[in-house]
């Protein structure tokens, strides 16, 4: 499973343009589930952190939001 979401947030940041709709609702209904887990399969799997990746991928308010639920840097 975590895999699976982790391949699902990487989609929605990998091209032009986040797909903001797929990156909240993942992050929004895992984040007090598995996203620690799915945080570790994501760094297995990209070779960065999620948190790194929604810095990159996003701005302003939204970018804070996202990063209160991802919570922290995976280092």
């Amino acid at each position: 499973m975590p895999e699976y979401f982790a391949e699902r947030l990487y989609d929605s940041m990998k091209s032009l343009g986040t797909r903001d709709k797929i990156l909240t609702r993942v992050l929004a209904t895992r984040c007090e589930i598995d996203l620690l887990s799915i945080r570790a399969e994501f760094r297995k799997k990209y070779g960065k952190s999620l948190y790194s990746a929604i810095q990159a991928d996003t701005k302003g308010d939204y970018q804070c939001a996202l990063l209160g639920l991802c919570r922290a840097e995976d280092l």
